[in-house]
């Protein structure tokens, strides 16, 4: 039996866990922070209940895929719920709002509301989704990117399916409305990923939002971490100093407190960024761009806010200089487009009687641009509270609240270890995916191995999941020699 030691308790680092753990191997998670779930946490307060980090499920097969893998079934573990919509799109003082579905009919139905002839283009947009999906998400994103030629191997598929062109550009070949093009082209923004710079093929995300549905796990995405840390060795409480190696393979790692864990293998779930840290070598030659960071308020109210939906985006004046500062950018923004979740809307229990648990995320700009949130952040809460009563019709929402906690760049760095206090790991521009992304087997290192929204294919709770099989494969692989050695020695 091979020991495998796994940093970092979030979705990525629990599901190679899982897989390697139902593969026969010894595994023990270790986590810096008191409790696993690394970006998807949870908050409680005074009855309410906020997911600090992803709250919409999407390809509920892949989840399926790793509590089996584990020996697990997700229907007895979990009480899904299916989104209809998954999401509400408000636009600043506009009246029209935008539905997103999962079903053709009713997305043309509400790209009709904005143009007609939208609404017919719908059917075609999708079809020239489709096998961006079936080849970069569900082939590729599903295999290791070991080699450059693996990378060129994709590209003429993706090229002559016009996955490479910035995703907006792409979106707008198929939509001439403003408002149908944005319904259409920001989902990469859930990765981190600006829509005008990413390549096309993240427009994949909304594939698979319209072929698997937008799902709600009853106790929020954090339910979903409690059941995949159940059955396995997490260790809280427990931060990583080191990633210990000798005659250039990964042998364990050493904990602050000074223990050591021996370890035919390690699996990083750590942020990808600061992982060379550990293993005490110098920063990569080609420095990767983390995204942008997020500013979230979590709210409890005394009373329920109608216009809201369980997700809902208000999509603020200036979108697309709103998007180009918080991504690129030196300053708070000046406009405000935020991401809410409102999760009461679908189970009550998540606030008390007559109130709304309330998660609001701006992005805004890491900490590469200097701004000093110990000055600013006050004045930021206030301002963005003020603009949805004024400008989104959510009125009496500052005087509703009566437990208020928020999370800024530098909780990122502080809690997460994030580099810069990025939200999404890495960037998810062309020359930062796949082959460019940090590998999900280390190239310097033998033994060791990375897991979460850095590596491959990238971020979001399917794309850590399906990296965190990738990287189990690769790693029960490896092992198999030893293994199968140790058994002949044993005979013997």
């Amino acid at each position: 039996m091979s020991r495998i030691v796994v940093i970092g308790a979030g979705l990525g680092g629990l599901g190679a866990a899982l897989r390697l753990q139902g593969q026969g191997h010894e595994v023990v998670v270790v986590e810096q922070r008191e409790r696993p779930g690394g970006r998807a946490y949870r908050l409680e307060d005074a009855g309410y209940t906020w997911d600090m980090g992803p709250s919409l499920i999407t390809m509920p097969w892949v989840l399926e895929e790793t509590f089996a893998a584990g020996g697990l079934d997700m229907n007895e573990e979990l009480a899904m719920r299916r989104l209809d919509p998954m999401y509400r799109i408000h636009w600043a003082r506009e009246q029209e709002h935008f539905d997103f579905a999962g079903d053709r009919e009713e997305l043309a139905r509400q790209a009709g509301k904005f143009s007609r002839r939208d609404a017919r283009a719908v059917g075609g947009f999708l079809d020239a989704l489709e096998p961006i999906y079936q080849e970069g998400i569900l082939a590729a994103g599903r295999r290791a990117f070991g080699s450059p030629a693996a990378f060129a191997a994709l590209m003429p598929a993706m090229l002559r399916l016009g996955a490479i062109v910035p995703l907006h550009r792409f979106v707008a070949r198929h939509f001439e409305h403003p408002r149908v093009r944005e319904a259409f082209s920001f989902h990469s923004l859930f990765i981190g990923g600006d829509p005008h710079r990413v390549p096309a093929i993240y427009g994949a995300l909304i594939s698979l939002q319209v072929a698997d549905g937008g799902w709600y796990a009853d106790g929020g995405v954090y339910s979903v971490v409690e059941a995949m840390a159940r059955p396995l060795d997490v260790r809280c409480g427990e931060p990583v100093e080191a990633i210990e190696h000798a005659g250039g393979r990964a042998t364990g790692v050493r904990l602050a407190g000074g223990e050591r864990i021996a370890a035919d293998a390690v699996v990083s779930n750590a942020d990808v960024l600061r992982t060379h840290e550990l293993v005490g070598r110098r920063a990569p030659l080609r420095p990767l761009r983390p995204t942008m960071s997020c500013f979230l308020l979590y709210l409890g109210t005394d009373r329920v806010f109608e216009k809201l939906r369980h997700h809902t985006l208000l999509v603020g004046h200036g979108y697309r200089d709103f998007i180009r500062g918080v991504t690129r950018g030196r300053e708070l923004p000046r406009t405000y487009s935020s991401y809410v979740h409102a999760p009461a809307r679908t189970e009550p229990a998540m606030a008390r009687p007559g109130g709304d648990s309330i998660a609001v995320l701006l992005p805004v700009p890491n900490l590469r641009a200097g701004i000093d949130w110990e000055r600013e952040a006050d004045g930021l809460r206030d301002a963005l509270v003020a603009d949805m009563e004024r400008t989104f019709g959510l009125e009496g929402l500052d005087a509703s609240i009566a437990v208020e906690h928020r999370m800024a760049p530098p909780d990122f760095a502080s809690e997460l270890g994030a580099v810069d206090g990025n939200a999404f790991a890495i960037e998810p521009t062309l020359h930062q995916s796949a082959y460019f992304r940090v590998p999900n087997r280390d190239r310097g290192l033998s033994g060791l191995y990375h897991v979460g929204g850095g590596t491959h294919p990238g971020a979001g709770i399917p794309g850590v999941l399906m990296g965190a099989e990738i990287t189990a494969g690769l790693a029960a692989a490896d092992l198999a020699p030893r293994r199968a050695q140790r058994r002949e020695a044993v005979r013997r």
